[in-house]
């Protein structure tokens, strides 16, 4: 079995779009409208994808504490660095729970939880084994 995507729901497609593209670095593959009031997008690159669903009828939406997407960064300092730039609160970290990971949280306009995370070598030689 293979994993697929992850849906978010969200407030205003064009905001969560440049979010993504932009900040996080996901190529946006499929962008359409799936009915009167509502759109569909896709974005990733071969891996798994992230669906963003903006439907109209849905009047607020609350993304909750529950849920955090994590993305493996070559340099945290350096994206650390790009989210001040953009004006972008980090919300927890960064930090390093154990000397293989260390990662930082923000949140997506819609208050999904962000995680930016650099590993070291060793940990990633444990993944490939």
């Amino acid at each position: 079995m293979k994993f697929l995507w992850t849906t978010i729901l969200v407030n205003n497609m064009d905001e969560s779009l440049n979010f993504y593209e932009e900040i996080v670095g996901l190529k946006l593959t499929e962008r359409f409208q799936a009915g009167p009031e509502m759109e569909i997008s896709f974005l990733g690159q071969g891996e798994t994808k992230i669906e963003l669903i903006c439907n109209k009828r849905l009047k607020k939406l609350d993304a909750g504490n529950r849920v955090t997407l994590g993305f493996k960064v070559e340099s945290l300092e350096e994206k650390i660095n790009y989210i001040k730039e953009k004006g972008i609160i980090i919300i927890t970290g960064p930090t390093q729970p154990n000397p293989s990971i260390k990662y930082f949280i923000i949140k997506d306009p819609n208050g999904v939880k962000i995680q930016f995370a650099e590993q070291t070598a060793n940990n990633l030689n444990k993944e490939q084994s």
